[in-house]
């Protein structure tokens, strides 16, 4: 997506490039997703709401949105609520060269907007930012005990590598593959 560009209108909701003023609004919904999956595996929602860790989300966000080799993705409600975000960029993993990966760091989607097609729209980004970047692979995270976005990664072509790390709860993060679709010839 190049800067200001909108899409998704026609789906009751539309896409567009996060700014530095979305930080605010990124780490709420970032801290509502994650307590919305992070529950479900047994962290209790009192320490995911935690103001300081809330704070620290907050900065966070401002420093990826600083990042200009990062791409950062929000969908809006037609009323312009925010819910759901994307963010992706080089590997964070010192095994994958930038050259072949790219790294779906983060897809998030609120509750209330889970089923409208929010998640795929912002997969779909994230395969054309990938492609864009000239990419063959992509690579994220996930915790283990999230059945649900393994799930939606497993339907968009997603596959594990074997690789794994802690995570909270004694649980695992996994780390899941797609082979891009080269655009070639």
């Amino acid at each position: 997506m190049g800067a200001g560009v909108v899409r998704g209108m026609e789906q009751g909701f539309r896409l567009r490039e996060a700014t530095a003023e979305d930080a605010d609004i990124l780490a709420d919904v970032h801290t509502r997703t994650r307590t919305a999956y992070y529950t479900a595996g047994g962290m209790p929602e009192e320490e995911l709401a935690d103001l300081s860790a809330w704070g620290e989300r907050r900065d966070a966000w401002a420093r990826v949105l600083a990042a200009p080799a990062r791409a950062t993705l929000v969908a809006e409600d037609l009323d312009r609520t925010v819910v759901g975000l994307l963010t992706a960029g080089p590997p964070h993993h010192e095994d994958l060269d930038s050259s072949t990966y790219y790294e779906l760091y983060q897809i998030g989607v609120l509750a209330q907007a889970w089923g409208r097609g929010v998640g795929g729209a912002l997969h779909r980004e994230f395969v054309a930012l990938a492609a864009a970047a000239d990419c063959a692979e992509g690579v994220l995270e996930c915790w283990a005990s999230n059945t649900r976005a393994q799930r939606f990664y497993a339907r968009n072509g997603w596959r594990p590598d074997g690789v794994r790390r802690p995570g909270p709860l004694d649980c695992d993060y996994v780390r899941l593959r797609l082979k891009l679709v080269s655009h070639s010839f």
